[in-house]
């Protein structure tokens, strides 16, 4: 487990800007301490520009320079389509990097190479060899971690890297890099205080990641109105623009990745394979197929529409924002109907909790928990805000495992399957209750 909610720190001060690190675990204290990271703040650690990244890359020799890159940007299914490509892409025989966040259990998943987590030495090693350039800069947690990505994968000499932009696109750390192939996947209401209150807006930022020339694929589920802002932005770049196309049914048996929604992602990765075959990547039907059935070994994914438990049936899924919940709510009736669902909920406090709850269904039964990242909304809050909403809420809960078990408990005596939903981190909360139990 990563030392992502308690953080104990033992890393002894040596002299005014650095620092003695003990273990993996107390430089990741260190980066946590020091950081400013947007999973515990949000807004502020959000930096609307490229100045720190870009100091940060200069002194490491900018690594980013010549690194074959695909670049990903979506509101939702971004992590889906960039996992489902590396996945695709190690099974067809290249080395190939994978950046995505936030990571679930421990710091080193969002920087993989074929599957493989950065190994915590290499974490501890960049942090010493760069300590005194980030006191110096003062990067942001999410800066620092996408420069450590570009140096890894500079240094192990990959073929290719998917690289999940972390927000927007135009001013996220990640829009240093120079793509083979730009990707938007979906364009949706999350994250409008930083973005854009309009679907316009909030498209062009996330479009800001199309370079010059640069192929570029966007989903033909994208809204008419943000469709036409990337569409005209890849026309100012001159970027060849690939709406995405239905990809071959035999291929939606293949994905391993199940959740209706993934159908949608299918269709844009597809698309990407096709414009890759086209650049001269040498891709077979054979590895598609065995990518997509191999996503979670591949590429490390996990929590998209994931079965915990079988007696009862326990669920999770990440989707938390307001385009994701009605396909969760439609798959859960699809796949378990006339069966009660008994659901722990849980939220970060910046989000439009009206608009989100207001799709939930009412004939369920809700476990409230805050999350365990500074940002979570407090538990009883959450209760108050569904009561009101006529949503019945059983009770609100100090932690995940006392929900669950409160969940469980009831699922065994009536009857019913367990849904864990609400935050990316209420299911990291839930992947650590299992991984321990």
């Amino acid at each position: 487990m990563s030392g992502n909610r308690h953080h104990h720190f033992e890393y002894q001060k040596r002299t005014l800007n650095r620092f003695d690190f003990v273990n993996y675990q107390d430089c990741l204290n260190y980066m946590y301490e020091r950081l400013p990271m947007f999973q515990n703040i949000g807004k502020p650690a959000f930096k609307k520009d490229l100045t720190n990244t870009i100091a940060l890359l200069e002194s490491l020799g900018n690594p980013q320079n010549g690194l074959k890159c695909i670049h990903v940007a979506g509101t939702n299914g971004k992590g889906s389509v960039s996992s489902m490509l590396a996945s695709i892409l190690t099974q067809a025989g290249y080395k190939t990097g994978l950046y995505t966040s936030p990571h679930l259990l421990d710091f080193t998943e969002r920087i993989r190479i074929n599957g493989q987590c950065i190994p915590k030495d290499d974490v501890v090693a960049f942090i010493e060899r760069t300590q005194i350039h980030i006191e110096t800069i003062q990067p942001s947690f999410f800066e620092l971690t996408v420069a450590m990505a570009l140096d890894y994968f500079k240094k192990q000499q990959v073929d290719i890297a998917v690289i999940e932009v972390g927000l927007g696109g135009r001013l996220d750390s990640t829009n240093v890099i120079t793509p083979d192939l730009s990707v938007i996947t979906s364009i949706g209401w999350d994250h409008m205080d930083l973005l854009g209150d309009t679907l316009e807006a909030i498209a062009f930022e996330k479009a800001g990641i199309i370079k010059e020339k640069t192929p570029v694929v966007g989903s033909r589920f994208i809204q008419n109105e943000a469709l036409e802002v990337i569409r005209n932005k890849a026309e100012l770049q001159e970027a060849p623009f690939y709406l995405s196309k239905p990809s071959p049914k035999k291929f939606i048996g293949d994905l391993a990745l199940k959740g209706s929604y993934q159908n949608q992602n299918l269709d844009t990765v597809f698309t990407c394979t096709q414009v890759l075959q086209n650049m001269s990547y040498i891709i077979s039907d054979e590895d598609i197929a065995i990518g997509l059935a191999k996503v979670s070994e591949l590429s490390g994914i996990r929590g998209r529409w994931e079965r915990l438990n079988s007696d009862p049936v326990v669920i999770c899924d990440t989707g938390h924002n307001a385009e994701a919940i009605p396909f969760l709510i439609q798959q859960l009736e699809e796949e378990y109907p006339n069966v009660h669902k008994h659901i722990i909920w849980g939220m970060v406090g910046d989000k439009d909790r009206n608009t989100i709850l207001s799709l939930l269904p009412n004939y369920a039964t809700y476990y409230t928990v805050k999350p365990g990242v500074i940002r979570g909304y407090d538990a009883q809050l959450l209760k108050e805000e569904m009561s009101v909403m006529k949503l019945n809420v059983k009770s609100s809960f100090e932690s995940f495992t006392a929900a669950y078990n409160a969940a469980l408990q009831d699922a065994k005596s009536n009857g019913g399957i367990i849904f864990i939903g609400g935050s990316t981190f209420l299911v990291a909360d839930a992947l650590i209750h299992f991984e321990n139990a």
